[in-house]
């Protein structure tokens, strides 16, 4: 009976606990399935995968490669950034952007970053202004590629069109040449530990080249060659062992990357070459040379000065007109549009003022289009150098004389411009001195053969009217095939 009263009396006790044991059930119950619900959420940030079209030399670019390709792969460790540069590396990238524009709808305006179809930013202020949030909201994105997007752990770098680089924290990827690495094993260089990738992984050790940003560069410490890649990076470098290979290099001394500037030069004494065989700057001064030996024909060393002075003159006003074409071309090509078929129209160029010099070797006419200083300009030069009295003179009226020059001698000298406004203001100076030692080097030998006595101006000029067609032939030959050349991506 105790036991009973007992019962009834606990009863409400027990009932009341157990609702409450199993309520905190459905809670840990609850809890749990939450914790399911929020892992796959955590765990599903990935790689935020970009692609971008910049160009050294542009300005807008010169905001933000610092930012895109220097602080927001420290930042995001998740950031895959896919780099092409389109000025420098026109031959290979250039066409791309068409290719991005036909399938993204991105547009052809430079800077320019592409997420995917829906997503991509034009122009350094939007970039700038939005970039971080961007990369702060997304959890992952797909590589946007030509053969469309694919997660960067599946993305085929080997197979990568152009000549890109990829960046992420704190390192580089660069392709250089045709080749085949492995791609789980670039993949990794960037995105996991170094050391552990390449420790059964055959390189060889090369010293870091800094990465040309528009507007400067980014430095790194360490740097590999794997195949035809270059892999640099910051922090922890690696030590040769029996994977490391030696002796084997395919670049230039330092680690330095071939580029298809090595091919520079061969343009530019080309076309040095046809504007020095130019028969109107050859005409000038042998007017300039009989008219010094006119004035004073006993003082024969002012033939030596006075065409030295003219020849130095001219080289001083080529230098500046190159730079300004050069800065010319530079201004125009933020207009992306333009740029990506401006090496195509230089080539164009190139072959028309070929076909007007072989025009001329086949039937000649003074005064030719753009290839001999106009007819009517002709009595205007006459009288300037009629005035010349001294070495004094020969240079100022040189530096007027340029101008009347320029119709017959600025078609190569243009394209040459153009080809060289891929590079800095301070880098074509080197490269203009060449040219305009090429294009002044008749004059030198002229004066020269003169002074000496190895020949008359009057032999000189009428070897040069003899031989005019023939000069004109020959700078033909050069320009068509260098026009070619170029227009089909040769050189």
């Amino acid at each position: 009976m105790m036991i009973l009263q007992w019962f009834h009396f606990l009863k409400p006790i027990f009932i009341y606990s157990f609702s409450k044991l199993l309520d905190m059930k459905k809670l840990l119950c609850l809890l749990f399935a939450s914790l399911f619900l929020v892992l796959p959420a955590v765990q599903a940030k990935g790689t935020i995968c970009a692609v971008y079209f910049t160009g050294i030399g542009c300005p807008h670019c010169a905001k933000t490669d610092p930012v895109l390709l220097g602080e927001l792969p420290n930042e995001y460790p998740d950031f895959v950034l896919i780099e092409y540069e389109i000025y420098q590396e026109r031959e290979r990238n250039a066409n791309l952007m068409l290719s991005y524009d036909s399938k993204y709808k991105s547009g052809l305006g430079i800077p320019l970053i592409i997420f995917n179809e829906s997503f991509r930013i034009i122009g350094d202020t939007p970039i700038l202004k939005n970039i971080r949030n961007s990369l702060s909201s997304v959890q992952s994105n797909d590589c946007p590629l030509l053969d469309g997007k694919k997660p960067f752990g599946e993305t085929d770098i080997n197979s990568l069109p152009g000549s890109p680089k990829i960046w992420s924290k704190e390192r580089i990827l660069i392709k250089y040449g045709d080749g085949n690495v492995s791609n789980s094993i670039l993949r990794d260089l960037l995105t996991k530990n170094i050391t552990s990738v390449l420790k059964d992984t055959e390189y060889e050790i090369t010293d870091p080249v800094p990465a040309p940003i528009s507007g400067g560069e980014i430095r790194f410490q360490h740097a590999v060659k794997i195949g035809n890649w270059i892999f640099e990076w910051n922090g922890e470098g690696v030590q040769k062992n029996k994977n490391n290979l030696t002796g084997n290099k395919t670049q230039k001394e330092n680690g330095k990357i071939p580029t298809k500037h090595t091919l520079t030069l061969g343009k530019i004494i080309s076309l040095a070459l046809v504007d020095s065989v130019n028969p109107c700057a050859l005409a000038v001064l042998t007017l300039i040379l009989i008219a010094i030996l006119t004035y004073n024909p006993k003082k024969k060393r002012n033939v030596l000065f006075a065409g030295l002075a003219f020849t130095f003159s001219v080289l001083c006003l080529y230098l500046v007109y190159g730079l300004v074409i050069i800065k010319f071309f530079q201004v125009i090509q933020t207009l992306t549009s333009v740029r990506l078929f401006l090496y195509k129209a230089l080539a164009v160029f190139a072959v028309v003022l070929g076909v007007l010099n072989i025009k001329d070797f086949l039937r000649y006419k003074p005064g030719g289009f753009l290839t001999e200083m106009p007819v009517a300009l002709r009595p205007k030069v006459k009288q300037l150098i009629n005035k010349i009295t001294s070495p004094a003179g020969a240079f100022v009226i040189g530096v007027f004389v340029t101008l009347f020059l320029l119709p017959c001698t600025i078609g190569p000298y243009v394209i040459a411009g153009g080809i060289l406004s891929a590079l800095d203001i301070l880098e074509t100076l080197p490269w203009l001195l060449i040219y305009n030692f090429i294009f002044v080097l008749p004059m030198i030998i002229i004066t020269l053969v003169v002074y000496f006595g190895i020949t008359k101006v009057e032999d000189v000029s009428g070897w040069k009217e003899k031989n005019i067609r023939y000069l004109h032939f020959i700078a033909g030959i050069i320009m068509f095939l260098l026009g070619v050349a170029m227009f089909f991506g040769l050189i």
